[in-house]
């Protein structure tokens, strides 16, 4: 037997033995470290090889996909680990990133039980003069959600778009523009539309227009939001500014903090391209 090559990707390796076999070579796998691709019939090598390195050069190519299709059986072998919904939430969300969620929730459950007002008697944005040196509510009223409709939509972005943030860039990245955006987009909010408000979106918009920015700028970082999403984002304000759904949304919070996470990331992309 002559060992043909080795794959990392077990799927990859049984995809290139599955096209094979609509060749009519049959090449086994040994799994160890990698998937070993063995070949038993020595006459078979030099076209065997030959069809590998057409592999490698598209291994995405339709018709490998489709051999896979015509030959491949239940009993190939391979295994998908499967991720409880917790690690599946961890394995892409730094200690930052879960803690405000929990945080989140924490707050939202307080707010079903002793009623929204009595939460934001002691976490809303200053209402009253007396209240201005009561420091943690300037950044405590993105904690806040008044619907589950809110939470989830606030929470998911939160999770789709800081987990990477925090992994790729470290939690004082997220830190730093969670605080900055919570802080500015609130005071905006404030201003325009009085004290009485809360949630996570200031900040959410913050993360978009950072990620966005970033990757298009920055593409090194690992972090990236579809220019699409960004499109979606934006119309998002536009819908909030004619009301058409009924609901309060905090328009001046969305455009503050998407200005914010845009201006943070040209700053960092222009440090980081000093740097090259």
């Amino acid at each position: 037997m002559i060992m043909i090559t080795s794959f990392a990707n077990p799927r990859v390796a049984q995809a290139f033995v599955d096209y094979m076999a609509t060749q009519g070579i049959i090449l086994t796998i040994q799994r160890h470290e990698q998937s070993d691709i063995w070949l038993a019939n020595d006459s078979q090598e030099s076209h065997v090889r030959a069809e590998l390195e057409q592999f490698l050069a598209n291994p995405g190519d339709a018709r490998y996909l489709a051999a896979s299709w015509n030959t491949g059986h239940t009993g190939s072998g391979l295994q998908y680990q499967r991720y409880p919904f917790l690690a599946t939430i961890t394995q892409k969300a730094g200690p930052f990133t879960m803690v405000i969620m929990a945080a989140c929730v924490l707050v939202y459950l307080m707010m079903q039980v002793m009623g929204d007002r009595a939460v934001m008697t002691w976490l809303a944005w200053p209402y009253k003069e007396s209240l201005h040196y009561e420091l943690w509510r300037y950044f405590s009223h993105a904690l806040m959600h008044f619907s589950i409709m809110h939470i989830a939509f606030n929470l998911l972005w939160w999770w789709y778009l800081g987990g990477p943030v925090e992994k790729r860039l470290g939690s004082g990245k997220l830190i730093t523009l969670t605080l900055v955006s919570a802080l500015l987009s609130g005071f905006v909010q404030a201003k325009f539309g009085g004290p009485l408000f809360g949630g996570l979106s200031g900040v959410v918009y913050a993360l978009m227009g950072y990620v966005w920015l970033r990757g298009e700028r920055d593409p090194d970082s690992g972090i990236y939001m579809q220019r699409g999403l960004l499109a979606f984002a934006v119309l998002w304000i536009v819908i909030g500014f004619f009301d058409v759904l009924g609901m309060s949304i905090a328009n001046a919070a969305h455009i503050t903090g998407l200005v914010v996470g845009l201006a943070m990331a040209l700053v960092d992309t222009m440090h980081a391209r000093k740097r090259t």
